[in-house]
């Protein structure tokens, strides 16, 4: 696995990496949720979609939207095996390990840190 600094230095210079951003959708739900829920998601898409050593529909497994790690996923290119073993070094073949799915959670969750999220808008009520 490469250096996660590394990882996303590069990343910062892929013009089809560095163009993802959250949508208000995804943004209010990562807001409401909050990050400790949203890496649990994470993790828990990370094991069902790519922890296996050939998962099913590999390269078009991760959606483009609807869920804030979807979006992570593909700016961070942790969205199929052939993008893990190309940008971070984690090879095809085999099954991931707890040690590869821990840094996997760990890129998705720095990114979405990294996400201008703003405030909730606030709806002032009038009284009489």
């Amino acid at each position: 696995m490469r250096d996660i600094d590394e990882v996303f230095s590069a990343l910062g210079r892929s013009a089809f990496r560095s163009r993802f951003r959250l949508g208000s959708k995804e943004a209010t739900y990562l807001r409401q949720k909050g990050m400790e829920t949203i890496r649990d998601h994470a993790r828990d898409l990370i094991c069902a979609r790519l922890a296996d050593a050939d998962p099913t529909n590999d390269g078009r497994q991760t959606p483009m939207k609807n869920h804030p790690v979807f979006i992570a996923q593909h700016a961070t290119a942790t969205c199929c095996r052939g993008c893990l073993q190309k940008w971070h070094g984690i090879l095809k073949g085999g099954p991931l390990t707890q040690e590869q799915i821990d840094y996997i959670v760990e890129v998705i969750a720095r990114w979405l840190a990294g996400q201008d999220i703003p405030p909730p808008q606030y709806v002032r009520e009038e009284r009489c």
